[in-house]
């Protein structure tokens, strides 16, 4: 498939381009700044901001099967970028008639009820954010949408392959683990339309999103 990766330099998006790239894809890297875009082939960096109107950002995704939101500001531009920035994108996929959506969010994102876990309690401004976008994209939309929903991301050189779904606290989630289950999704259309909270855990990746 030819993949768009929204925020194509940050640390799951990286892992992720190197899985959709092993398993056959082509990506258009979206980011700010293209030089830091991970060079391999089958990549090809894209300026993408945003802060753009939907038609712009239409304009560059054009010509995408699928469209991947992993962007985020860490905290700097909330609004912006990680909610009205992925409503656009949403907006411009529709425009271009790309219809399978493939968002990063964050655990509980959609259950605020939940954000009074410890692990979450930092990252309320973050997770208003996200439950934004994400009811957005499951209610104001049209979109083949998925949804994956880590718990705290952890550095890892490799991840284990084995997860945990429908997991009822904030777990660890090594970021090589985050990756492939967003590239896993394109292989598994039973994921569409479905919200996959995750954790690191004992299941094969592809057992899991095959029993979902």
């Amino acid at each position: 498939m030819r993949v768009f990766v929204a925020g194509a330099t940050g640390r799951v998006a990286e892992q992720l381009i190197k899985q959709l790239i092993e398993r056959g894809h082509t990506v258009r890297a979206g980011a700010r700044k293209t030089d830091k875009v991970i060079q391999l082939v089958g990549v090809e960096p894209v300026e993408m901001d945003l802060h753009s109107t939907p038609e712009e950002l239409a304009s560059i995704i054009q010509g995408s099967d699928v469209v991947y939101f992993t962007a985020g500001s860490r905290g700097k531009d909330l609004l912006q970028t990680d909610a009205f920035g992925a409503v656009k994108l949403m907006q411009a996929a529709e425009m271009t008639g790309v219809s399978r959506f493939i968002m990063l969010s964050s655990i509980f994102a959609t259950e605020p009820e939940k954000w009074l876990d410890p692990h979450l309690a930092k990252i309320t401004d973050y997770n208003i954010a996200k439950f934004f976008s994400d009811q957005w994209l499951m209610n104001q939309t049209r979109l083949d949408y998925t949804i994956v929903q880590p718990g705290n991301l952890v550095e890892a050189t490799s991840g284990s392959g084995k997860i945990a779904v429908g997991v009822s606290h904030s777990q660890p989630n090594s970021i090589p683990n985050v990756a492939q289950v967003l590239a896993e999704v394109l292989a598994f259309p039973n994921t569409v339309g479905k919200i996959i909270q995750m954790s690191d855990g004992e299941t094969p990746i592809r057992e899991a999103l095959e029993n979902l």
